[in-house]
């Protein structure tokens, strides 16, 4: 059985909150006696892409769990290198493969420097092309990006989702082993639908969506600020079906 958590829309800051909340979080994983297979971070890790963001942002990611993590629409690429992941600057996309024993995981960067919304460049489509090519037959392979590729009747998000997104639904013809897809971005836990695969949508940790139908007290009011952070939690089972558990934390 393979078991990944998945969090994802931290908004690290100067402030005490967002850091609290990313806090409670990692110590909840931390305090398993369960040791997870990954820890996927999906995106919007700094609010501001500030170098001091990234730094503090790192010291709580550090986990005894592998751990992984992808840029999101608040993210820079060169500081998100520099001071999240501790290699040279570039302005390159951020992609990561991990194979674990039994299941490929592949983060893919749907940032777009200086836009909100989302779209895998041409190179990043071709590096998740080579990472499918090369799973091992039969072994699932979780696809893992920020932005979600369709719509989830939340205009706010629909807005900036990632766009282009029928290039990479060509892969799933492609390579019957693209198990889901994974993704940040809507501060909501969500299921869905992409390409006839699972499209599982972490919730936020900083905060939580107001869907169209909730109240709000003004038009602007697009967040919960008082519900607490949550967590996904997507297991594997030894016959390849995917779970996925959603988790709220006292923080």
């Amino acid at each position: 059985m393979i078991v990944i958590a998945h969090l994802s829309d931290l908004h690290i800051d100067s402030g005490q909150r967002s850091t609290e909340r990313a806090k409670a979080v990692m110590d909840h994983l931390e305090g398993l006696p369960y040791d997870l297979d990954a820890v996927l971070v999906t995106g919007d890790i700094a609010d501001h892409a500030l170098p001091a963001e990234y730094e503090r942002a790192r010291r709580l990611l550090t986990s005894r769990h592998p751990v992984m993590v992808c840029p999101g629409n608040h993210d820079e690429r060169t500081a998100f290198r520099q001071h999240l992941l501790g290699l040279p600057g570039s302005t390159a996309p951020v992609n990561q493969v991990r194979h674990t024993a039994g299941a490929v995981i592949a983060l893919c960067d749907s940032s777009v420097p200086g836009k909100d919304e989302g779209h895998l460049e041409d190179g990043t489509l071709a590096w998740l092309e080579s990472v499918l090519a090369q799973a091992p037959p039969g072994v699932p392979v979780l696809v893992g990006f920020h932005h979600p590729p369709a719509a989830l009747n939340t205009p706010f998000v629909d807005g900036i989702r990632q766009f282009g997104a029928e290039r990479l639904g060509a892969l799933v013809e492609r390579h019957p082993d693209l198990t889901a897809f994974l993704c940040g971005h809507a501060h909501t836990p969500a299921a869905t639908t992409f390409a006839g695969r699972p499209l599982l949508v972490a919730p936020g940790v900083v905060s939580t969506l107001r869907l169209p139908w909730e109240h709000r007290a003004h038009a602007e009011d697009h967040v919960h600020l008082d519900q607490p952070p949550a967590l996904a939690f997507h297991v594997l089972d030894d016959g390849g079906r995917l779970t996925t558990h959603y988790r709220w934390i006292d923080a």
